[in-house]
């Protein structure tokens, strides 16, 4: 499972470098349009910080500190920074999920999320369907504004 997981997230991740790459003007990566309230830049901070709370710091003890309202506050980071912050998370899941033993995907996770246990292999693949569905926002984001 671990392998997958790692494939997957790293491919995903690798995405969303893509799509910030893409934009042909880097001020839209920042920009919002009518019921569209977060913008690329923000929701690439959101996963970011996201997927190293809960896999880096949580799996990992990585010591990371989540600051989830600046996520949603930061604004006009160059996009090479954001790279750079995307990079460096698919390094964390790799190591982390790497170090992880395979039995441990069927033991609960340590936090109750949603208010109830689950477990990591649950969590995960929650984790893996939150990038996905981010990255299509980021995706729709990108051509709606950047033509």
């Amino acid at each position: 499972m671990k392998d997958v997981l790692i494939q997957l997230f790293e491919r995903d991740l690798k995405k969303l470098i893509s799509e910030l790459e893409a934009y042909k003007d880097e001020k839209n990566i920042w920009e919002v349009s009518g019921i569209i309230t977060n913008s690329a830049g923000t929701l690439a901070l959101h996963l970011v910080g996201n997927l190293n709370h809960f896999i880096g710091a949580v799996m990992g003890n990585t010591g990371y500190i989540r600051n989830r309202e600046a996520e949603f506050s930061l604004r006009n980071i160059p996009r090479a920074q954001l790279i750079v912050q995307v990079l460096e998370t698919i390094e964390v899941i790799n190591e982390t999920m790497s170090g992880f033993g395979e039995n441990n995907f069927s033991s609960n996770y340590p936090l109750e999320v949603f208010g109830k246990p689950m477990t990591y292999e649950y969590f995960m693949m929650h984790l893996q369907g939150h990038l996905n569905y981010h990255m299509g926002q980021v995706n729709y984001h990108r051509r709606l504004l950047d033509n």
